[in-house]
Formats: C-alpha cells, structure tokens, sequence
C-alpha cells in the first residue's frame, strides 16, 4: 500500500507540481493529512490572524496515477478516514459569511475520541467526517488549494465522506491528485469560515475510466448521485450545478430536456456546499434509483 507522508504536501493545484509517489489503477493510497492551518493551532490562545495565512490548506500529494491520460476520468473512492484526537476551530472579524457581526478573534480546540467531539462542556457532538480540499492538476495554470473549481479542490462539499466517490477530471498524465482539509464536522455552507478542522489519515482506491463523459467534478455518496460547481455567485453556482445535472440526464437517461428538467425539479435537491471561499459552491443530487430504473450504471 503507497503511503504519502502529511510533510509531502502542496499550497496550489498545478501542472508543473512533481510527485511525490506513484500508484496504479486498483491501488489503495493513504494521504496522511494536515489540518487547513498545517497543524500550528495546537492552543486556545494562539489566534490564526496573527500567524500569517501561507500555511493554509496544504494539500498531501501530489500522486501521478499511471496510466491516466487528459481526457480520462479519475476515480477515488474515499475507504476511511482516521481522525486526530483533536480538532481547532478559529473565528473573528472578517470570517466567512459572519465575520461582520464579530468584533473579537477567538480559538478553540476541540477533543475528539470514540467516534464523539467534545464542543463544550454541555454538547457532545457524533462525528461525521469529509474531506474539504480533493483535485488534480489544471490543464495549464495554478490554482490555490483554497480555490475550488472543475478540477475539484476547496468545495468542502460535506458529502464526500467514507464511502463516497468522487469523479475528477485528468487535464495532465498521471492526474497529479491531492487533497487534504478534513473536516471532524462540518454544516453546509462552513458559514463562519471554518468545520472543526483536523489532522487525518485519508485511504482511498482510485481507479482510471476512459472513453466515459460525466460533468466533473460529480460525487457518488449514499442514494445519490450530486454534481458540483463553483463560481463568483452562490446564484451562478446553484445554476450552474442544476444545469450540470439536467444535461447528465438527458444524456444518460436519453430524455429530452424538458422532461428531464421536471423530473429535476421534482426529485433533484440543490444544495449549498460552502459560501466562504473565493468562489461559492452549490451541489445538485440526483437519486440513483432512478438511473438505475433506466439501466445506468455509473462506474
């Protein structure tokens, strides 16, 4: 099993990135991560706005896939992810979609044990982990592992978990996947900037589909298939992930447009991923019982 240490890590999304391990179709890989501050928010009076932000969302990797080739689709299942025993969060002016009512910076770190994480002395909350930041290499710039986009990266999309999938496009040979940003738990929308980050071991198989056209990046996780996209504007992204799953639909399933639109708009659920990054993230699900009624299968 290829095993890539949390240090190997990357700031952008980019062609020119070298691996740092390679890895066959069929394999299964373990990306020790970082949390998004790289692990240097150990105490509650450390304050992240007086540390500087170079540090911020490293992502493990990245890990060249032979035999993926532009074009190709890759594919990672997410098998496990092993959590640290604690987690930090981080709030003050200026973060997220609340930064404006806050007038005071403030840490706090969070024990996380036996599946449980210890908020305050009055909640306990059961984990529910997900990776934030998973991509590979764009076709010819650098993109921030703060950034989402097409390539996947910061979607912090909650429903990629244990057992999900996630469908990411190869733009350059060998994929150059990475990902890190773990979250012990997270709401849609990480409306105050930040889930309880957290240090992990992410394992994963991947696997390489070719001759295979899905709008990406696209998740499989639970019943549902989900297509997700990032944009300037929540609205734009809502839009564009409805758009996104309607033209899956009509191709998949060989409906014409406005049937697949109602069916849509009858059982597809839009929802909101995050709204604090560069850009804004929504997901469209689609149930899977429905594609397989038709005789689809997603690989």
């Amino acid at each position: 099993m290829v095993r890539i240490k949390r240090e190997q890590s990357v700031f952008e999304f980019s062609p020119h990135n070298t691996p740092v391990a390679h890895a066959s179709p069929g394999d299964t890989i373990v990306f020790e991560t970082f949390d998004c501050y790289s692990n240097k928010i150990t105490r509650e009076d450390q304050v992240a706005a007086t540390m500087g932000w170079g540090y911020t969302n490293p992502a493990t990797g990245p890990l060249y896939v032979k035999d993926a080739s532009p074009g190709d689709i890759l594919k990672v299942k997410i098998m496990n992810i092993k959590l640290d025993s604690q987690g930090a969060m981080r709030v003050g002016p200026g973060s997220g979609a609340l930064g404006h009512i806050l007038s005071e910076r403030k840490t706090k770190i969070i024990p996380v044990s036996d599946g449980k994480a210890r908020f305050n002395d009055h909640l306990t909350l059961d984990v529910d982990p997900m990776i934030g930041v998973i991509g590979t290499a764009p076709k010819d710039e650098e993109i921030p592992t703060s950034t989402p986009g097409i390539h996947g990266g910061n979607m912090d999309c909650k429903r990629i978990g244990i057992g999900s999938i996630v469908y990411l496009p190869v733009n350059v040979p060998g994929a150059l996947l990475a990902m890190g940003d773990v979250h012990t738990l997270m709401g849609d929308g990480e409306v105050i900037i930040c889930g309880i980050e957290i240090a992990a071991e992410i394992t994963v198989k991947i696997d390489v589909l070719t001759g295979l056209s899905l709008p990406l990046p696209m998740v499989v996780a639970g019943d549902h298939a989900m297509t997700i996209a990032s944009k300037q504007t929540l609205d734009e992204a809502a839009v564009v992930a409805s758009e996104m799953m309607l033209q899956f639909i009509h191709e998949a399933l060989g409906m014409d447009l406005g049937e697949a639109g109602m069916l849509l708009s009858v059982v597809g659920n839009l929802h909101i991923c995050q709204i604090v990054d560069p850009l804004m993230t929504a997901r469209m699900e689609f149930p899977l019982w429905i594609l397989e009624e038709y005789g689809y299968q997603l690989k």
